[in-house]
C-alpha cells in the first residue's frame, strides 16, 4: 500500500487549517488516514506548524512518500534532518547520542532565525502603525488649516461688509449738511436784499 504524507484541508472558508497525516496515496484528500502527525496553520505569520518529529521520522523510514508541500514543512521543522542524521547512524558513521546533539544545536540555530523574523515582523508593524498615525495627523492637521482658512476668509468678508455699511453711513452724513448748507446760503442773500432796500 503506497503511503503519503500530506496536507488534509479542515477550517473554514478563506481560513484554511491543515492536518498533516499520513494516507494511503488512494484515499480522498480529506478522507480516512492513517495517523495524523501534526497541523499547520498558514493563516498567521510566520505560519503555526506543530508536528510529531518522531513519528514522521518513521513514516518516512517506512517509505512514506511526502508531497512537495509537506516536505517543504518536514524540512522546515528538521524531520528531513533528523532522518539524514539516522541513516549515518545506520550506517555505523554516527553515535544516537551525536545526532541528538546535532539535531539539537540545528533547531536551536532555527529558533534563532525564527526569533529574528518574529522581531523585524514586529518592527516592521510598529512602524507602519507610526508612519499611519503620521500621515494621520497630516491630513487632520491640513484639514485644520482649511478650516482656519475659510473662517479668516469669511470673518474678512464680514469686516469688508461692515466697512463698507460704514462708508455708506458716513457718505449719508457728509451728503446731509450739503443740502442744509444751501438754505443758509439763501438766509445772507435775502438779508443783502433787505438792506438794499432800506438803503434805497
Amino acid at each position: 500500500m503506497p503511503v503519503k504524507i500530506r496536507l488534509q484541508r479542515h477550517g473554514k472558508k478563506g481560513k484554511p487549517f491543515y492536518w498533516i497525516v499520513a494516507a494511503d496515496a488512494r484515499a480522498p484528500r480529506d478522507g480516512k488516514y492513517l495517523e495524523k502527525i501534526g497541523t499547520y496553520n498558514p493563516n498567521i505569520n510566520p505560519a503555526e506548524i506543530n508536528l510529531d518529529v518522531d513519528g514522521a521520522v518513521k513514516w518516512l523510514q517506512n517509505g512514506a512518500q511526502p508531497t512537495d508541500t509537506a516536505r517543504a514543512i518536514l524540512s522546515y521543522k528538521g524531520v528531513m534532518m533528523k532522518k539524514h542524521l539516522l541513516g549515518g547512524v545506520a550506517k555505523g558513521a554516527l553515535t544516537e547520542e551525536q545526532v541528538e546533539e546535532k539535531f539539537q544545536a540545528w533547531l536551536e540555530e532555527k529558533a534563532g532565525r525564527i526569533g529574528t523574523k518574529k522581531d523585524g515582523l514586529s518592527k516592521a508593524q510598529a512602524k507602519a502603525r507610526t508612519e499611519a498615525l503620521a500621515a494621520e495627523k497630516a491630513v487632520n492637521e491640513k484639514r485644520m488649516a482649511a478650516a482656519a482658512e475659510a473662517e479668516a476668509a469669511a470673518t474678512a468678508e464680514e469686516a469688508t461688509a461692515e466697512e463698507t455699511e460704514e462708508t455708506q453711513d458716513a457718505e449719508a452724513v457728509v451728503e446731509a449738511p450739503a443740502t442744509e448748507e444751501t438754505p443758509a446760503e439763501e438766509a445772507p442773500k435775502a438779508e443783502e436784499a433787505e438792506e438794499e432796500k432800506k438803503e434805497a
